[in-house]
């Protein structure tokens, strides 16, 4: 590669980790978001009965995953006009190898982002530009990613400013992707897809959307993709040809967990319930919260460097992550994930209250 990639962030908190091990009662990690409350039974039965697998999967996804996923696009994200929908192995490899599939010369992140859509445009040799959410201020590009809700502060975007993005879109010739996937995961405001705003005229639009966190799902790998159609009809084509297909397996549980909401209800208030437990504690200590509306995580200030403050709390055995991970607009502040077990969420507060 002529750009070398950034340091995976995560290894840079290992000292810490290890400080906040060394607590009396050991490590409460709040860093990295991975889910820990148990995929809901029904799914892991659908998984086992379809273990039987001898055959290839189809890239495109089964008639039944497709039929489910554009049902739910429908219904869920207010989806209209011409739209395709496509699996993938979990949204991050997308993020990582859409500017490469798309050979984008140039890529717009959000300015506070998921490192992520970084390495994607450095992977595809592409320009990589931090920009605000107002784009009215975006340069000419070829693609462009939104986030809403965002990773990781939490902030939900208007109507006006989606609808800003699509124009300049369609200004541009430009793709616009939005990272949706914790649209199920609403607080404090209202989360709406680009989806239900396009007035059916869906070119050069797409939305991903994951599993992961909906339905505790991260281990199964199980996202995809909704929008254009020819747009999606290229990204398949050399998907295809690259061999990047959802296990059927996978695919079959996909089916199965977007045929039901109430487990996803039952997820989303657990996770409310953690964020509303620990917000005083953190506010006590002299944090103050910013966004944090929607999603998993709590985007939290002290005004000083964000690794003076995940010192501190490693110093309680908490751990989490910098803001500085997410792009320099974030270098005083910190994320802390609700992707904890109700009990160890309670113990941080018990920690926080102490002080």
């Amino acid at each position: 590669m002529r750009s070398s990639l950034p340091d995976f962030p995560w290894d840079a908190l290992a000292p810490y980790a290890d400080k906040a091990r060394a607590h009396p009662d050991g490590i409460i990690d709040l860093s990295v978001g991975t889910p820990v409350d148990p995929t809901p039974d029904f799914i892991q039965a659908e998984l086992r009965e379809a273990s039987n697998s001898p055959s290839y999967p189809v890239t495109a996804g089964t008639p039944e995953l497709r039929q489910s996923i554009k049902s739910w696009a429908v219904n869920r994200l207010g989806a209209s006009g011409d739209f395709d929908v496509l699996p993938l192995i979990g949204s991050k490899e997308l993020v990582a190898w859409l500017p490469t599939i798309l050979e984008s010369s140039k890529v717009l992140i959000p300015e506070i982002a998921y490192p992520t859509y970084h390495v994607g445009a450095l992977i595809a040799q592409a320009e990589s530009i931090p920009v605000a959410i107002d784009a009215d201020l975006w340069p000419a590009a070829d693609l462009a990613w939104m986030n809403s809700p965002s990773n990781p502060t939490g902030r939900v975007h208007s109507v006006d400013e989606i609808r800003k993005c699509i124009e300049w879109s369609r200004k541009h010739s430009a793709v616009l992707i939005s990272d949706e996937c914790y649209l199920e995961f609403d607080h404090t405001a209202t989360s709406t897809s680009i989806m239900a705003l396009t007035g059916g005229d869906n070119r050069n639009i797409l939305a991903v959307h994951s599993l992961s966190k909906r339905s505790s799902m991260a281990g199964y790998r199980a996202a995809f993709m909704v929008g254009d159609s020819e747009l999606i009809a290229r990204i398949r084509e050399l998907r295809k040809h690259a061999g990047m297909m959802v296990s059927l397996p996978v695919q079959k549980a996909m089916t199965t967990a977007l045929s039901d909401e109430q487990h996803v209800a039952q997820q989303r208030a657990r996770y409310n319930a953690r964020r509303d437990a620990l917000r005083p504690a953190l506010e006590a200590c002299g944090f103050t919260i910013e966004h944090s509306n929607a999603g998993l995580y709590i985007w939290c200030t002290r005004n000083e460097d964000a690794w003076v403050s995940v010192d501190w709390l490693a110093q309680r055995g908490i751990l989490a992550t910098p803001g500085s991970f997410y792009g320099d607009k974030g270098k005083n502040n910190i994320r802390i994930a609700m992707t904890a077990t109700d009990a160890q969420i309670n113990a941080a507060v018990s920690r926080l209250m102490a002080e």
